[in-house]
């Protein structure tokens, strides 16, 4: 009997020691890196301080970058809520003959790597971009529009990338949904849409509410479409880890970015699960 007590921590002794290899000992050794300091003379310095978390607390540059990154994950979430919830629907309702080919539809840009589709965008959004040069030959006033290196072309980027994610959450949950549920509102008198609104919406709000966060956190965290689409100049949080890594070789400064960023990402999941938690408990009468 104590044998079997103990056989799931030892099934699971495996995965966790290769979590902690793998992630927990690197992110550790960041930590442990942001409380140092730096000299562009002599590199590194092994002292113990809150220097750099200090410095960027009174960093407007730094501010400002926190600011937009986080304006632009929330903008990007709710425009992919926006396009993804109803396009999973549509999907759900099809035959199944199409079904499995408007998913591999959904799908087929997750198998291409980001940074290719973000030099497509910079294709069709650059100065000579086609969609300028559509806008020129339609005389549209005003054309050519400057939508590179903006917070729309990182926006638009993004938006392409996480929609995906959105549909496949969301699919998740109307695979768990009863058809018969829609089928009855709408033999009572409701429409499609009053059907959609008051009987489907509020059962697949698990898997609403779990691509919301994966978009919210993937865009917040994302570096190599805000940095080929924003530039040098429009600068989000791991644009700026990137720098003070790699170009200004700060790395206890970069190491205290990425940290930031981190337990703000780590803060908004805390919050969003929790408000998960207490919503399915007041579904269910509890509290």
């Amino acid at each position: 009997m104590s044998a079997s007590r103990f056989a799931p921590a030892a099934l699971a002794a495996p995965a966790v020691l290769a979590l902690g290899v793998a992630l927990l000992l690197p992110l550790a050794g960041i930590v442990l890196l942001s409380f140092q300091g730096f000299d562009f003379e002599k590199g590194i310095i092994p002292r113990w301080d809150l220097a750099n978390y200090a410095s960027l607390a009174t960093d407007s540059l730094f501010l400002e970058a926190l600011a937009r990154t986080f304006r632009i994950a929330v903008v990007v979430t709710v425009i992919c809520l926006a396009i993804g919830v109803p396009e999973a629907w549509i999907i759900h309702r099809m035959p199944p003959r199409w079904r499995g080919l408007m998913l591999l539809v959904v799908v087929g840009p997750l198998l291409v790597s980001v940074v290719v589709r973000t030099f497509g965008w910079m294709v069709l959004l650059g100065g000579n971009g086609l969609i300028n040069q559509a806008l020129r030959a339609l005389d549209v006033p005003g054309a050519p529009f400057r939508m590179m290196f903006t917070e729309f072309a990182i926006i638009l980027g993004l938006v392409h990338v996480m929609v995906p994610l959105v549909v496949l959450a969301v699919w998740a949950s109307l695979g768990r949904l009863d058809p018969a549920l829609a089928r009855a509102a709408e033999s009572l008198g409701a429409g499609r849409l009053t059907a959609f609104r008051r009987v489907v919406l509020p059962n697949i709000m698990p898997g609403i509410l779990a691509g919301a966060l994966m978009v919210f956190c993937l865009s917040a965290s994302a570096f190599a479409t805000p940095a080929m689409l924003g530039g040098r100049r429009l600068k989000v949080v791991s644009s700026m880890t990137y720098t003070e890594f790699l170009n200004t070789l700060n790395w206890p400064l970069g190491a205290a970015i990425a940290v930031l960023l981190l337990l703000a990402i780590l803060a908004v999941t805390l919050l969003w699960t929790r408000f998960v938690e207490r919503r399915a408990l007041r579904r269910l009468g509890v509290g």
